[in-house]
């Protein structure tokens, strides 16, 4: 009896483990349906929903020592609807003189803002773009791995995609262990449909491979500060990492 249970379980757990597989992983391309392409673009090794953290407003004192009059305004700052302060209120004359010992957090209250992550440049993607009838941000180069960070707060940026995209080069990179990190060749900002889209171009010169392991993705956009990890190992596709 105990014998029968314990085969009945493996076997339930394998039909589970077949189950949660994607339909993407186990069908060809030619077979991929809408649905199968949409799950590609929303949560696989190369689409990523993260939670970035929003750096708190400054001060109009910290402004003013910094050279800057009033608060910034662009990218990464509009749209964003800052919670009100967590500190109690007085409830005597003594609290109110009580210094705040309390450190500046770069969390803002624990403001975040949910994020789409997505290797414009690997094959998987492409081929789900194209099968879910969504276009992709029309980069001038292709030439390199491309990264893309959708759902930005804010309405509407005009300007030159890499006039807008250049004060962010400086503040992003790939980061491996033991290796010296990556900065982006080119950062271009576009207003699709669907919203503001930041693309990050890195080289290929940086030759990512399934040796480096995990690799970090940093970025700043403003208040916003992004940091999500990717495996190779999981970036397969048809035998070939895709990235």
């Amino acid at each position: 009896m105990q014998r029968a249970l314990v085969a009945w379980m493996i076997a339930g757990s394998a039909a589970l483990l077949i189950a949660a597989d994607p339909g993407w992983k186990t069908k060809p391309v030619p077979d991929w349906t809408t649905e199968d392409a949409r799950q590609v673009l929303a949560n696989s090794p190369w689409s990523r929903s993260v939670l970035a953290h929003i750096a708190r407003r400054q001060t109009e004192d910290e402004l003013r020592e910094g050279g800057q009059m009033g608060q910034l305004k662009g990218l990464g700052y509009d749209g964003i609807n800052d919670r009100p302060s967590t500190r109690p209120l007085p409830a005597s004359l003594p609290d109110l003189l009580k210094p705040d010992h309390s450190e500046p957090s770069v969390r803002a209250d624990g403001q975040t803002v949910r994020l789409m992550l997505r290797w414009e440049s690997a094959l998987p993607v492409r081929v789900a773009e194209l099968k879910a009838g969504e276009i992709a941000p029309p980069t001038l180069s292709t030439d390199g791995y491309i990264l893309s960070v959708y759902g930005l707060p804010g309405d509407y940026f005009k300007g030159d995609p890499k006039g807008l995209g250049k004060p962010l080069k400086d503040l992003a990179a790939l980061k491996r262990e033991g290796k010296k990190d990556v900065k982006p060749s080119s950062v271009e900002v576009f207003q699709l449909e669907k919203g503001v889209v930041v693309v990050y171009m890195f080289p290929l010169s940086t030759e990512i491979s399934k040796k480096d392991g995990p690799f970090l993705f940093t970025a700043n956009i403003g208040r916003i500060a992004i940091s999500q990890s990717f495996n190779p190992e999981e970036m397969e596709f048809q035998g070939k990492l895709e990235l």
